[in-house]
C-alpha cells in the first residue's frame, strides 16, 4: 500500500552526482541497494511481483516506475538522451539482482520497459524514439503485447489479424488473446499480416498501436484464480496512421523475434536470487520437511543455480533464450507444486499458495510453451532433425 504521507531520502541525487564516468559494477551495486532501501523505508517501492502486472498492484507498480524516473534511476541501460542512466547492460542486471534480494519489482511492466522498449531502441526511427522512450519510462505510457490468437500462439507464424495498406494509413482487422494488461494500456506492440501472398513468416509487420483508437475491443479474461491478467482484443476497421509501422512493411517477423529473445531470455541471477528466497521461506514455513520433501526443495535450488550459471557465462547469446526460457518456466511450475506439497491440505485455505499452484500451469505456456522451446533447443542448439509439420 500506498502512504499518503512520505519520506523521500532523495538519495539518487547524492550517489549520481558525480557520475560522470560509469562506476564500476560493485560501486553502482552499493548505490542501487541504498536508494532501494530508501524507497522500501518510504513505502515508494512497489512488491515484486513477477513478470505479469497483477490488477492489484497497478497503482503502486505505476507509483514506483514514476518515482525511479523522478530520481534518476529508470531505464539503467537506455541511453541519457531518452531519460535512461546511460550504463551498461551489466549495471542492468546487478540492478535486478538488488531489486530481487529487496523483493521489489525491478520495473513498471515486462511489455513495456523491456518488450517494446528496447524494440524501439533497436529499431525505432528518431522521431519513435523520441515519442515513446522517455514517456515509456516516465510512466505516461503502459504497454501490452498483441501477439498471440486463437489460432496462432507458439505458431506466431501463423497469424491472421491484417493491416492493409490505405493510402497513408493501415486498415486493421483481426483479433489477439493472452494480452496482459490490455485494458489499462495506451500502446501495444502488435504484430499483423500485410502481405497474404509472401511466405508464412514473411508479409508479417510490427506496429506501435494507439489502443484508443477507434474500433478496438478489449474483453478482460476471467482466470480461474480470480483474477483477471490476460485480456482479448478485437480489431474492427481501425485506421492506424503509418507511422504505427516500428521497422520495414513486411520485415516485423525479425523485430518481433528479437523481442521474444527479450522476454524469453529475462531469466537470470536475479531470478534465482528470488527463488532462493523464496524457497527458504517455504522451508521455514513447513511442518513436514522429511528427507524427500528437503530432496526436491534442494533439487529445485540446484536447478536454479544452473540457470543463474547459465547466464552468467552466456545471457547474451540469443541461442540461450529458449534454454532460459524453458527452465524458468519449469523451475516455477515445480516450486508451485512443493509448495502445495509442504503446506498439505492447508494449501486450500492458503491464498498465496493456491494462487501460485492454480497459476503456475500457465507459465509453461505463455511466452511459448515449454514443449515449443524443447523443439527449438533440438532443432536450433542440439542439431536434431526438424520436427514434422502437418502439411508434410
Amino acid at each position: 500500500m500506498l502512504c499518503n504521507k512520505r519520506v523521500r531520502a532523495n538519495v539518487s541525487q547524492y550517489y549520481l552526482l558525480n557520475m560522470q564516468d560509469i562506476p564500476s559494477l560493485e560501486e553502482f551495486r552499493t548505490q542501487a541497494a541504498t536508494f532501494i532501501a530508501a524507497a522500501v523505508r518510504s513505502n515508494d517501492a512497489c512488491p515484486a511481483y513477477g513478470a505479469i502486472l497483477p490488477p492489484h498492484l497497478h497503482e503502486p507498480a505505476m507509483h514506483w516506475q514514476r518515482f525511479c524516473f523522478e530520481e534518476g534511476w529508470a531505464g539503467v541501460h537506455w541511453p541519457e538522451e531518452y531519460g535512461g542512466m546511460g550504463l551498461t547492460p551489466a549495471h542492468n542486471i546487478v540492478w535486478h539482482e538488488e531489486c530481487a534480494i529487496a523483493e521489489v519489482a525491478p520495473y513498471l511492466n515486462l511489455q513495456g520497459l523491456v518488450l517494446a522498449g528496447e524494440a524501439i531502441l533497436r529499431s525505432g526511427t528518431p522521431q519513435q524514439r523520441e515519442r515513446f522512450l522517455r514517456p515509456t519510462l516516465r510512466n505516461e505510457i503502459l504497454w501490452c503485447q498483441l501477439f498471440s490468437e486463437p489460432g496462432a500462439g507458439s505458431d506466431l507464424a501463423g497469424l491472421q489479424t491484417s493491416a492493409v495498406a490505405d493510402g497513408d494509413q493501415f486498415l486493421l482487422n483481426g483479433q489477439k488473446v493472452w494480452s496482459s494488461n490490455a485494458q489499462f494500456a495506451q500502446f501495444g506492440i502488435l504484430m499483423a499480416r500485410t502481405d497474404n501472398a509472401q511466405p508464412k513468416h514473411k508479409g508479417i509487420s510490427f506496429f506501435l498501436l494507439d489502443m484508443a483508437l477507434e474500433g478496438i475491443e478489449v474483453r478482460p479474461i476471467k482466470q480461474m484464480t480470480g483474477d483477471s491478467e490476460f485480456c482479448e482484443v478485437f480489431f474492427t476497421d481501425v485506421s492506424m496512421p503509418s507511422d504505427s509501422l516500428l521497422g520495414e512493411v513486411n520485415e516485423g517477423w525479425g523485430v518481433a523475434m528479437a523481442v521474444l529473445e527479450d522476454e524469453r531470455g529475462g531469466a537470470g541471477a536475479a531470478g534465482v536470487i528470488s527463488l532462493g528466497k523464496r524457497l527458504e521461506t517455504m522451508a521455514e514455513k513447513s511442518t513436514a520437511l522429511d528427507d524427500v520433501r528437503t530432496e526436491k526443495l534442494t533439487g529445485i535450488l540446484n536447478r536454479g543455480k544452473a540457470l543463474q550459471a547459465l547466464m552468467e557465462r552466456r545471457g547474451g547469446d540469443p541461442l540461450i533464450a529458449p534454454v532460459a526460457k524453458l527452465m524458468n518456466s519449469e523451475l516455477g511450475y515445480s516450486e508451485a507444486q512443493l509448495d502445495s506439497l509442504l503446506q498439505g491440505a492447508e494449501a486450500m485455505l492458503h491464498s498465496d499458495t493456491t494462487e501460485n499452484l492454480l497459476y503456475s500451469p500457465g507459465m509453461r505456456i505463455a511466452g511459448g510453451s515449454s514443449e515449443i522451446q524443447r523443439n527449438i533447443i533440438g532443432e536450433r542448439i542440439l542439431g536434431l532433425p526438424r520436427e514434422p509439420q502437418p502439411s508434410e
